[in-house]
């Protein structure tokens, strides 16, 4: 039978525990939210370029993506909460910390540039739009056979 001090070294220090987790939620739903609000800011420009100039419309689907980027980052955030190292001391303490804000920092860059594919090919598609049909022929050459 292994004595109750032991048992407890192992099995982790629950107050360090309860601090990493708490950092954990500060530092990245602090991220979360200044990553949406820049992309909310910066990306204005792009959504309007994208929806032809419509501004209420861009400013609406803009609206919607920052909601959804909420949604969609907080959730994970929390879900992630719980998995992982449990901290026992200082040190498991950062580590654990720092693998799970950098797995958050993975998921929002990749949202990132899964939005700016989405939406760049939606401005492609809207900039081909926007060009002028070719001129029409004014006569027909023809061969000259020799």
């Amino acid at each position: 039978m292994k004595p109750i001090l032991a048992t407890m070294e192992t099995a982790g220090n629950p107050l360090a525990t309860v601090w990493t987790y708490l950092a954990y939620l500060a530092i990245s739903v602090g991220l979360t939210v200044w990553v949406a609000r820049t992309l909310h800011k910066n990306g204005r420009i792009f959504l309007v370029d994208s929806f032809l100039g419509n501004e209420p419309l861009a400013d609406s689907v803009n609206h919607l993506l920052v909601v959804g980027f909420y949604l969609i980052n907080i959730g994970f955030v929390t879900l992630a909460l719980k998995y992982g190292d449990k901290a026992t001391d200082a040190q498991t303490a950062l580590e654990t910390l720092s693998s799970k804000v950098g797995m958050v920092l993975v998921v929002l860059g990749i949202m990132h540039f899964f939005n700016l594919f989405a939406f760049s090919k939606m401005r492609r598609r809207a900039n081909l739009q926007r060009r002028t049909p070719p001129a029409v022929p004014q006569g027909f050459v023809r061969p000259v056979h020799g």
